[in-house]
């Protein structure tokens, strides 16, 4: 639940599946843990899972998945599910159980970090002392809310968010520097809402979620003695109204250029005079010297101007409710059941459609995660990541590695000059698989027996003041931001790496026991795709050391662009709903990504073969397996109001989309299913996007 983690801009780090879920990803082995390995194949693929009555050149995705996403049932405490939320299940009961083990004697005054870790899961388990602690736990911060009386005191509330559960209403980060990735910056993000974007704000089809917000912000002053709750709920909303008006949509984050604008603190002051840049700073434990000297990197500098000149203008008595009704939200998961059904009720019943709570120790479970997960990673990886897994995958990587090389020195649209920078920094990619090369010290993290708000709190803190110490050093690259029990993987631009986390490694995206096909589809699309974002709209501008730089020639750069928009165009058409429909805009990284992750995946596959034969199974050949391997990692089912969702804030496309448009750009595709015109998936040769 730690708010106050390392916060990674969208344009910084482009992950595998990113919103896959409401449920934070933790991680696996007990009877009740869904395995996604139980109808898959000797040769790794759910033959029974397709939908034979579909021709694969109208639907792709429901000929390869039809069945068995039909079959999918989405447990009441998901809002998806498939292979993705399979393994994160797997991987959640396995933390679980290394929880349980070390929760059996809590310390009074836990000193080992496996005392710690069991420590802090049994405070949050013992349900009777939280029923009973009620909202006595935020006394002391509703207290400092309270005594705010003017800009400043205001100012030092919310930069107090970063060490508490206190709002942070703008997003204060430490990252290194997009242009000097050898140190570390300060970074400041739009900020201020509630609900999950500025459309639930400012569009009409979302004007039911708005009233339901209204009610919860109401129903949550209530809960911790807030005077004039309706009225202040009211208040909260067209407050936030104001600034979601000054957002900036979610697509025009996605430029590295637009958004990096770096700052002193007194061009920031002159720049928007409405907040007290200054005390809000103080509050966050930064003075400005550090600022200045580390530079503040502002994302959306309009947004920024435009909420603090809200902030400026806004009542007092409407601010502090304002910071009341957060503190609550944020806290709520950690406090009795009057406030963790209410936070259920509004963020994940109404916004995502998830008809029922997620049982105790599934949310504690990942509670724990949160705080300590880099120390629960540590035992994970002993007891279910094993050496061969880690080789086999090195072995993978460098493979699509040599694929990747060969279709860039190929490239038939890009001149000598780009081609060669490309190839360069091709070569520095970092490839680093299931688990870091140091571990995090949880040495001076305060965890004491039956303190289940005050440990949180606490590892809010430790988490911010671990970033704070960064500022002024040299960057470590070997630093990861997933755990090994997370199951997803990311491409970092500005370490110009790729990071698979030991959970990923697993069926339907890789079993050492399938066929290589199956894993060239599933595990060698993923490499590809986190390879390949290194070269999406926003990966190709940064340079072979990570610096944000543009090292393309004008025409090569207008060329790209020019293809990206047409790939975008297949998506905008892409409806997930009736009337919802994708944003390619958005989603062009995760497109292109996915384009290039399967069209290397089948280079990587063929090059496998040495020249051989590959060998036909249960009628399907080598490449039809590849292209099934790919369609199976993506089986999900999504409920409505999530998917709705995920349309305005996620950048990754729906998983049939992840998987038609995609295939339906590669000429190998059409020779593999003999798609013909007038299937509904056909693409005239011309109208294929090929980018890398």
């Amino acid at each position: 639940m730690s708010r106050s983690s390392k916060i990674v801009r969208p344009s910084f780090a482009a992950v595998l599946m990113l919103a896959a879920s409401l449920s934070t990803v933790s991680g696996a082995v007990a009877a009740s843990a869904p395995q996604a390995t139980a109808s898959i194949a000797p040769w790794g693929f759910d033959l029974a899972g397709r939908e034979t009555t579909i021709m694969p050149g109208d639907d792709f995705f429901d000929y390869a998945n039809g069945r068995a996403v039909r079959s999918l049932v989405i447990p009441p405490d998901r809002t998806s599910f498939g292979a993705f939320d399979q393994l994160r299940e797997l991987s959640r009961q396995r933390v679980r159980n290394i929880l349980v083990e070390l929760s059996q004697r809590p310390a009074a005054i836990p000193v080992t970090t496996a005392e710690k870790l069991g420590t802090y899961y049994a405070a949050l388990m013992d349900e009777k002392t939280i029923e009973t602690l009620s909202a006595s736990p935020l006394t002391a911060d509703l207290t400092a809310i309270r005594a705010v009386a003017n800009p400043a005191d205001l100012a030092r509330v919310i930069g107090s968010g970063q060490t508490t559960f206190q709002y942070s209403a703008f997003a204060l980060s430490i990252q290194p520097d997009a242009k000097d990735p050898t140190r570390f910056t300060v970074t400041l993000d739009q900020g201020g809402l509630g609900m999950p974007d500025r459309d639930y704000y400012l569009k009409p089809e979302f004007a039911a979620k708005k009233t339901a917000y209204q009610a919860y912000v109401a129903k949550m002053l209530s809960l911790v003695g807030w005077p004039e709750a309706s009225r202040r709920a009211a208040d909260i909303v067209a407050l936030e109204s104001q600034i979601a008006k000054a957002h900036w949509a979610r697509a025009d984050m996605r430029d590295p250029e637009k958004t990096y604008n770096p700052r002193t603190v007194a061009e920031l002051i002159a720049e928007a005079p409405g907040f007290d840049w200054i005390a809000w700073l103080k509050g966050a434990g930064i003075t400005p010297p550090q600022v200045d000297k580390a530079r503040i990197v502002v994302g959306e500098p309009s947004a920024i101007v435009g909420e603090a000149a809200v902030l400026g203008t806004a009542s007092m008595p409407v601010l502090k409710a304002w910071l009341a009704f957060h503190l609550a939200n944020n806290a709520a998961p950690l406090l009795s059941s009057s406030f963790v059904n209410a936070s259920y009720a509004f963020n994940r019943k109404t916004i995502a459609g998830q008809p029922q709570l997620a049982e105790r120790w599934k949310r504690m479970t990942d509670a724990t995660d949160d705080a300590m997960g880099w120390a629960i990673g540590r035992i994970y990886v002993e007891r279910f990541f094993p050496a061969e897994s880690k080789a086999a995958m090195e072995q993978l990587t460098a493979r699509l590695k040599v694929a990747f090389r060969v279709r860039l020195q190929n490239n038939d649209w890009m001149a000598a000059e780009t081609k060669k920078q490309a190839l360069v920094k091709l070569d520095h990619f970092d490839i680093q698989v299931g688990y870091p090369k140091k571990w995090r010290d949880y040495e001076s993290l305060t965890i004491r027996a039956g303190d289940a708000y005050g440990n949180a709190e606490r590892a809010v803190a430790f988490e911010w003041r671990y970033w704070l110490a960064h500022l002024g050093k040299a960057v470590d690259r070997d630093e990861w931001d997933m755990t090994p029990q997370t199951v997803n993987a990311y491409n970092n631009p500005v370490f110009n790496e790729v990071v698979f986390p030991a959970s990923i490694l697993q069926p339907p995206f890789f079993d050492p026991k399938a066929d290589p096909a199956i894993n060239y589809g599933g595990i060698g699309g993923v490499i590809g795709h986190e390879m390949t974002h290194g070269f999406d709209d926003e990966g190709r501008k940064f340079d072979e050391q990570g610096r944000l730089r543009d090292w393309w020639t004008k025409e090569d750069a207008e060329r790209f662009e020019q293809r990206g928009a047409r790939l975008g165009a297949q998506y905008d058409t892409f409806q997930v709903l009736p009337g919802v429909h994708l944003n390619g805009k958005l989603t062009m990284g995760e497109n292109i990504a996915d384009l290039g992750g399967l069209t290397l995946g089948l280079d990587a596959y063929r090059a496998s073969l040495e020249g051989k034969e590959a060998p036909v199974l249960d009628g399907l050949t080598g490449e039809q397996r590849v292209f099934l391997g790919w369609a199976q990692v993506w089986r999900m089912k999504v409920r409505d109001e999530r998917a709705r969702q995920l349309a305005v804030i996620d950048p990754h496309s729906a998983p049939a989309a992840r998987v038609n448009l995609p295939a339906h750009n590669i000429d190998a595709w059409y020779r593999a299913w003999n798609v013909q015109p007038g299937q509904k998936l056909y693409l005239a040769p011309d109208d294929r996007v090929k980018i890398w």
